[in-house]
């Protein structure tokens, strides 16, 4: 099998340093972000570096993990990188549940460095009543 393409090779290179920042250090996140980037987590809505800062730092959890399960990852017709992420996280002490999640985000290159400008979030919970 050949080398990935130059889109999957990107995008799991963010993937991987994303989780990485977020589960060490979340105020480090807002390196990924630029002011007109958007964030939905769990249906809720917000713009801008310094809100999604604010929002991922102030999570009620202190200790968190993310176990990625597949990503895939596609160019755009526009240059950039749509990604999509499953997986488990577990937070804080053992006796929390581990809970599946969904991330999506859009990466573009802007002088030179890859940035997210689009994110969702879910849990992977659901009411089948």
């Amino acid at each position: 099998m050949g080398e990935k393409p130059i889109w999957e090779q990107i995008g799991s290179s963010f993937v991987q340093h994303y989780y990485q920042l977020f589960d060490t250090d979340r105020t480090q996140l807002g390196a990924i972000y630029i002011d007109a980037s958007c964030l939905t987590w769990e249906g809720q809505q917000f713009q801008g570096k310094a809100a999604i800062v604010e929002k991922l730092s102030t999570l009620p959890f202190l200790k968190i993990a993310h176990s990625i399960t597949a990503q895939d990852h596609q160019p755009t017709p526009d240059s950039c990188i749509m990604s999509m992420v499953v997986g488990q996280l577990k937070a804080d002490d053992d006796q929390d549940p581990i809970m599946g999640f969904h991330q999506s985000f859009i990466l573009k290159n802007i002088n030179d460095a890859w940035v997210c400008t689009n994110d969702m979030f879910r849990l992977a919970l659901h009411n089948f009543g």
